[in-house]
């Protein structure tokens, strides 16, 4: 891909956003959000910290109102042009939020952010950055990338009150990024994928899910269940994201994994998992993990 034409750079990338923003993987969008408007910082800072945080970076655009960096660190190949191409992290200057950010579902979903009603109600500008040509990369590149990029976007706009991840809609205030201590492997889960939960009205069953692992063409979690601490759900979700993400997610369906007995997952409970549409929108392909004694619902 060029590079942007200076007349119609910012139409496209408002297309590309809202084509892509519907197909998961395709493109990551990251909206910063904030109480005020703030001014882009100026070429030479930008510049400056995208090379501290993601090695060297080619400035190809900075206008005030679209700022457009090659990765040079990384490389996708187009067969057909037989060309090698860095992946480019677009941000647009700052604009008044248009349209809700969460939907209704979303807003119910604010674990890991404390303040985060408050700062959906009082902030009411945004700047969005995103990727493009990334979701040609190996996986772990991508994230190793977007993880780098979110942290740099960190770093570059003090006055941002928290990041939401559109794909997943989890939102993060920035000083848990700015002071983030996950290990550097597991901080794409920790940053950009959700896990939700849910009680279901009229029963005693509850859903825990993930959202968010299709920007890695990965599937999410999902269980349905009865019976016990959703915190101890929760933590097992992590870990098995963790194993898929490492592992390149090995599992089939009718594959078993550890489950929890007690408080601890323990290879002495095993759960069986397999492939599912979700219970909970958006549609999407899930891996359903039935756990046994304490499963809900019918399975297919």
């Amino acid at each position: 891909m060029g590079l942007f034409d200076k007349f119609k750079k910012d139409k496209v990338l408002k297309q590309d956003l809202n084509n892509k923003a519907e197909r998961p993987g395709t493109i990551f969008v990251i909206h910063l959000l904030m109480d005020e408007m703030c001014d882009m910082p100026d070429k030479e800072r930008m510049e400056a910290v995208m090379n501290k945080h993601l090695g060297e970076t080619e400035c190809f655009s900075h206008d005030g109102n679209v700022a457009g960096f090659a990765a040079k660190k990384y490389s996708v190949h187009f067969e057909k042009e037989n060309q090698d191409v860095p992946p480019q992290l677009m941000i647009t200057g700052c604009n008044k939020i248009e349209k809700p950010i969460m939907d209704e579902i979303s807003a119910s979903q604010l674990w890991d952010c404390q303040d985060g009603a408050d700062i959906i109600e009082n902030c009411k500008y945004q700047v969005i950055a995103t990727d493009m040509l990334a979701e040609f990369l190996n996986y772990k590149e991508r994230a190793e990338m977007l993880v780098d990029y979110i942290e740099a976007l960190a770093e570059l706009y003090p006055t941002c009150k928290a990041f939401v991840f559109e794909t997943s809609k989890k939102m993060l205030s920035r000083e848990d990024i700015i002071n983030c201590e996950v290990p550097k492997e597991n901080r794409f889960i920790y940053y950009a994928v959700n896990v939700r939960f849910f009680n279901i009205e009229g029963t005693d069953d509850m859903l825990v899910d993930t959202i968010g692992m299709s920007t890695l063409f990965m599937p999410d979690l999902q269980y349905h269940f009865h019976g016990m601490d959703p915190n101890l759900v929760v933590n097992h979700a992590y870990n098995i994201l963790s194993y898929i993400y490492e592992n390149e997610n090995p599992i089939k369906s009718n594959d078993h994994i550890d489950g929890i007995d007690g408080d601890t997952i323990s290879p002495e409970v095993q759960w069986n998992m397999q492939y599912e549409n979700a219970l909970i929108q958006p549609v999407r392909e899930v891996i359903d993990i039935n756990m046994g004694e304490y499963a809900s619902g019918e399975r297919g």
